[in-house]
């Protein structure tokens, strides 16, 4: 629709959208990018998560971290560094457990100290998490209160240091929407991961973190 010049109103996704642009200019596409989502678990670790880092912030994406409790108590730094630069940090429980084989209250132990681990460093609550092995059950969300996180693309690079066989699984199996789970514990994943952004952006899709993913 053509009001005074501009266009007001477009159609994209089914869902009717505000753009403009003057009369007379560049007759663009207005199109929103797909978006997918990389997740990494079982950090932060020392070394490779702060590589990561330095790559995502030359690239200005940000993705969401499932830390593992232990881990955050000895690298707090890495955690703050983290948060600071705008990532998202969910919980993937203090040591690394099945939940599923758990108490109840064992359960929100391990989730209530990782918890409290995050925010004392980062002074934010976190309301994301990832179970161990994807070994969840729906009930245990409404007895926790957290959001369980899993994953559509996973290249198993924990059972691998191939990175170029991380980064084609990766790149020829992943779709809009998707979250593709990573290990920044291990450096092989983390170059993977940064060829993988070079790879999917070039191709138009937009990374984002799985909260925007979960609420759209």
């Amino acid at each position: 629709m053509i009001d005074n010049g501009k266009i007001k109103l477009i159609r994209m996704n089914d869902e009717t959208v505000e753009a403009s642009y003057e009369a007379g200019g560049t007759n663009e596409q207005y199109q929103e990018k797909p978006k997918i989502a990389l997740t990494f678990d079982d950090g932060p670790h020392p070394s490779s998560t702060p590589v990561l880092l330095d790559g995502l912030a030359g690239r200005n994406v940000k993705v969401t971290f499932f830390v593992i409790g232990e881990n955050v108590v000895k690298y707090p730094k890495v955690v703050s560094r983290e948060a600071e630069e705008g990532h998202i940090i969910g919980n993937h429980t203090y040591s690394h457990v099945d939940l599923t084989k758990m108490s109840q209250e064992m359960t929100e132990c391990e989730l209530e100290k990782t918890n409290t681990a995050i925010e004392e460093i980062t002074g934010k609550k976190t309301e994301y998490m990832r179970p161990p092995y994807g070994a969840w059950k729906k009930e245990m969300e409404e007895n926790t209160g957290m959001i369980a996180v899993l994953w559509n693309v996973d290249p198993l690079d924990w059972n691998t240091d191939n990175e170029t066989e991380i980064v084609n699984k990766v790149v020829t199996e992943t779709e809009e929407n998707d979250i593709i789970l990573l290990h920044d514990c291990y450096l092989s994943s983390v170059k993977a991961a940064l060829r993988i952004i070079d790879i999917m952006q070039a191709k138009g899709y937009e990374f984002v973190t799985v909260d925007e993913l979960l609420l759209d």
